[in-house]
């Protein structure tokens, strides 16, 4: 049996037009368990995980909103938040997709810290966009209030944060428990709650984020998983993306696909932590990497679908 990361980007979670609202996200979850029943059906041994920007923009809001009532709450709270709902609508989506295939539900989801190191220079500069985009007279008031935000061009400004290295999960072991026991395991949610230990070994929540792909490569290689599927809302990894020779790239060794990284070929935004999750992946000796849509996962398992990185 193939053990499968499937990690499940913020479209998963989402509407069609990128709304977040509670609907949205129940109807957008039900939809991905169904992909993801199928793979277990098929055999497959499945970890969970997914991103959270949507979710953490809009308690984000909310701090805004409500901070002249109750005290706003740090991005490690936000995770930890999110990781709890979202897992709980793929709990509620998987037990009935499962029971569709007339498999028992065993569903299990993990709050997950991820240890980062506090002198990574990351926390130095905010390079991770989170949130919703704001019109530049109103970025401007919450840079005024000590945020970075950065222009994004027609979409507008956007909030940046600090997105440090994920070293290690400090609940790996728990996770592994859960597998090792049968249950279909959702971990590591937003790449991990951001944690740092201080100098008597305590562990304290840190005002960053984990980019949530690079957390999926990290959680795969610790469940020792035979694949890892980045699911996202494009078919493939595109060179020359926006140009007129434009192409999808399918299979690639592991050495070619950073050549084209090196190359400036994917954006640090968007598709460049997917492709350097899949060659992390890989290169700790994942069978291999897949990045694809959504609907195609069942053939991103097989290897019949999307971006699909190998060692050689």
């Amino acid at each position: 049996m193939s053990r499968v990361l499937v990690a499940l980007g913020g479209n998963a979670m989402t509407s069609a037009d990128g709304q977040a609202r509670p609907q949205d996200q129940i109807a957008a979850v039900t939809t991905a368990m169904g992909h993801v029943a199928e793979v277990i059906a098929g055999g497959a041994e499945v970890v969970l995980t997914h991103g959270n920007g949507p979710q953490v923009g809009n308690l984000l809001v909310k701090n805004e909103l409500a901070a002249t009532v109750v005290p706003p709450v740090g991005l490690d709270w936000c995770g930890a938040q999110t990781q709890g709902s979202i897992g709980f609508l793929i709990l509620n989506a998987l037990d009935a997709a499962l029971s569709s295939y007339g498999i028992a539900p065993r569903v299990a989801a993990m709050v997950t810290r991820t240890l980062v190191d506090p002198a990574d220079p990351a926390f130095t500069r905010p390079t991770k966009p989170i949130g919703r985009y704001l019109p530049a007279a109103e970025a401007r008031v919450m840079i005024e209030h000590g945020e970075a935000w950065e222009d994004r061009g027609e979409r507008g400004w956007r909030r940046m944060v600090t997105s440090p290295e994920p070293l290690e999960i400090l609940d790996a072991d728990a996770v592994r428990a859960l597998i090792a026991a049968g249950f279909v395991t959702v971990a590591n949610g937003g790449g991990g709650i951001p944690v740092v230990r201080g100098p008597d070994g305590s562990v304290r929540g840190a005002a960053a984020v984990i980019d949530k792909d690079l957390g999926a490569a990290l959680l795969a290689s610790a469940v020792l998983a035979d694949v890892l599927v980045i699911a996202t809302d494009v078919e493939a990894a595109v060179l020359g993306f926006g140009t007129a020779g434009a192409r999808p790239l399918g299979q690639v060794g592991v050495a070619e696909l950073r050549k084209h990284a090196a190359d400036g070929q994917f954006a640090g935004g968007s598709m460049g932590p997917k492709v350097e999750a899949v060659c992390r992946f890989v290169e700790r000796g994942g069978r291999r990497g897949v990045i694809t849509s959504l609907d195609r996962i069942p053939e991103a398992v097989a290897g019949r679908a999307g971006t699909v990185v190998v060692p050689a």
